[in-house]
């Protein structure tokens, strides 16, 4: 999961922007993107549109071109763009677990563990390509291809791009709220925003603290419990649960 993180839009634009000269459009990108696309995620068979390639080069453009606004619409169709090269090329690796089973079974170790840099190679050309290419033709003519685009299809992205984030939170706060203690940081989180006005930053500093002591609580209640069912007794004995 920790490698997974630095694979995120936030970094990644913001090492982009580092990179560009531009680090707080960057930071203002990855921040738009990260809200945009934090609820979503492969899940089973499901390829999740590819954030990596879509924020490297909605980043990159957007911050030579126009900002946020054209970062994140060319994320969006970038994302979809790879996320459909990766389904291909997850489909076609498959060709090669009928080797890598053989070098199972021969024992040959040394080979199995060599035949993972192809599928390396693939995905990062996958991601590289199409990321070296949209930045070295420029933003002007991604401009041009862009411009180029019907209408409805430019109103309809734009579409998108405000209803997304508010999906990526409904599934993040799906995902929250399982529980019924979860309730009360959401309500907490909620009023300290809109009855204090406090920034994200603060909610974070303040919450973070109280998200540390439930976890401390939540582990000390399940010790407790498991040490009440290790613990000698009436219930735990051998002839404990028998009525002799």
């Amino acid at each position: 999961m920790a490698t997974q993180m630095i694979r995120r839009p936030l970094l990644i634009a913001t090492v982009v922007g580092l990179i560009m000269g531009d680090l707080t459009t960057g930071l203002m990108i990855g921040a738009t993107l990260e809200v945009m696309w934090m609820g979503i995620g492969n899940v089973g068979a499901y390829s999740a549109p590819d954030m990596i390639t879509g924020t490297a080069i909605g980043t990159a453009l957007g911050i030579s071109s126009g900002g946020v606004a054209t970062a994140v619409a060319l994320a969006v169709p970038t994302s979809l763009l790879a996320q459909q090269l990766l389904v291909l090329y997850k489909s076609g690796i498959i060709a090669l677990n009928p080797i890598a089973k053989g070098m199972a079974e021969e024992g040959d170790f040394d080979k199995l563990f060599r035949i993972n840099y192809l599928p390396m190679v693939i995905v990062f050309l996958i991601r590289a390509v199409p990321t070296f290419l949209a930045i070295f033709l420029g933003a002007a003519v991604i401009d041009q291809v862009v411009n180029a685009l019907p209408e409805v299809v430019v109103n309809g992205l734009n579409a998108a791009g405000k209803i997304i984030p508010a999906v990526g939170i409904g599934l993040l706060m799906q995902m929250m709220i399982k529980k019924a203690e979860l309730w009360a940081f959401l309500i907490c989180g909620f009023a300290l925003a809109v009855y204090l006005g406090l920034s994200v930053l603060a909610i974070t500093l303040i919450s973070l603290p109280m998200a540390i002591l439930y976890d401390m609580a939540a582990q000390a209640k399940e010790a407790s419990k498991a040490a009440a069912a290790a613990a000698p007794g009436p219930d735990n004995t051998e002839e404990g649960g028998y009525d002799l």
